[in-house]
């Protein structure tokens, strides 16, 4: 009975198990090491300039959260750069104000954009990074 019990638990967990991870692309703080990691390993990245008092910045994190939740995406790595705290890194970007989404497939700079909000433009930049 016991051994019943067992393999049908097992069974019944078997789905989760195999599902994989269902979590979406968080964005990660930006480091230069990395950075220079997923550029090296050819990963799409996009760099977020964003400060927590920006509006428009809280009007772009859902519409990447949901970019990033689909399978085309789930290579995407984000790197969150604080528009406030970060100076070094906006100089190194030459990113002059919050709400900048820089996109990158590898080393390369795809393309990048400062304030948009239509989600449509924001998945286009993102599809440049693949």
């Amino acid at each position: 009975m016991l051994y019943r019990r067992s393999l049908l638990a097992l069974l019944a967990l078997a789905p989760l198990a195999l599902a994989g991870p269902a979590a979406a692309a968080e964005p990660v703080p930006f480091t230069p090491e990395a950075f220079a990691a997923a550029q090296k390993a050819g990963k799409p990245i996009l760099v977020e300039v964003s400060a927590p008092w920006c509006p428009i910045c809280k009007t772009q994190k859902p519409i990447l959260a949901t970019l990033a939740e689909q399978p085309r995406f789930k290579d995407l790595v984000i790197f969150d750069v604080d528009f406030d705290t970060r100076k070094d890194v906006l100089r190194q970007f030459n990113a002059r104000m919050q709400s900048t989404l820089i996109a990158f497939k590898g080393e390369t700079e795809t393309g990048r954009s400062v304030g948009e909000t239509q989600p449509e433009w924001i998945e286009g930049l993102v599809e440049k990074t693949l």
